[in-house]
């Protein structure tokens, strides 16, 4: 029997102690699961209202349902990944230096993935439903998003470009601000998942609400109009609207801390 050689044993210590892509990630794979799993149940249930139940639930529904399970989400969970289940959510994260840019990638990935896992099960569910009169599936949209014919209210390219923009950035804006600093703190899911539904009732009519590049592309893959032709637009304006959303929080933040700073600096204040 031979005896490792001194220098094979320290390669072979320098080879087990090199980071991996894994390491990046607070968590670590139980997060990417979670990140994985949450915009799967995302997709299924928010988006599967919009392609099942949409003639009963209508908008208000549809907005409850995606709101109702993000709130779930956030406490189930918010403490092993943080919720994001959104990768422009995730890119505000990284771009508010809260999250570094490799596991941003890795967050990304999951959510793309979990979203069309999401959505091919939906699809699975969708053909072995005998809908009455065409019912849900009669604009073949499978609760994608769009502009043009594909709208409700049929609004332009340019405007849904600035609608998508205009609700990431109040959605990720308020991620940003009930996440950090002082504030109510146990209610962080209420306050995401009330923003998220005051969302969806703006956007269903208008685009279909995005807001969401994962949820944007999952149903766009099974849907049999158009949608996929114009996805880039729902993966691009929200991650847009997550930069924009930074900028102000950042903006509001440099106000705020002086103006704690000062106050905080004053003896005898709040005695």
């Amino acid at each position: 029997m031979s005896t490792p050689s001194k220098g094979s044993l320290i390669d072979d210590r320098a080879s087990a102690a090199k980071p991996s892509f894994i390491d990046k990630v607070d968590g670590g794979w139980p997060a990417l699961a979670a990140e994985f799993f949450g915009t799967l149940i995302l997709v299924f249930l928010a988006v599967g209202t919009a392609v099942f139940a949409d003639t009963t639930a209508g908008t208000v529904g549809i907005a409850l349902a995606f709101g109702f399970t993000l709130v779930a989400l956030v406490y189930a969970i918010g403490s092993v990944s943080g919720c994001h289940v959104n990768p422009a959510v995730t890119l505000g994260m990284v771009l508010a230096g809260r999250m570094n840019a490799v596991a941003g990638v890795l967050y990304a990935i999951v959510q793309f993935a979990g979203a069309i896992v999401g959505a091919l099960l939906l699809y699975v569910v969708s053909h072995n439903v005998a809908s009455r009169l065409g019912g849900p599936f009669n604009r073949k949209a499978f609760g994608s998003d769009g502009y043009g014919s594909n709208s409700d209210l049929h609004i332009s390219v340019g405007g849904a470009f600035v609608v998508e923009i205009i609700l990431t950035a109040v959605l990720v804006l308020v991620v940003l601000g009930v996440t950090h600093g002082p504030g109510v703190k146990g209610l962080e899911g209420v306050a995401i998942g009330t923003v998220l539904t005051g969302i969806h009732l703006v956007g269903i009519p208008l685009t279909g609400t995005s807001v969401n590049p994962a949820r944007a592309l999952g149903p766009a893959i099974f849907a049999t109009n158009n949608a996929l032709s114009q996805v880039w637009l729902f993966i691009l304006a929200p991650l847009v609207g997550s930069i924009v959303a930074v900028a102000i929080h950042k903006l509001l933040r440099a106000k705020a801390v002086p103006a704690a700073a000062t106050a905080a600096a004053r003896p005898g204040d709040g005695s």
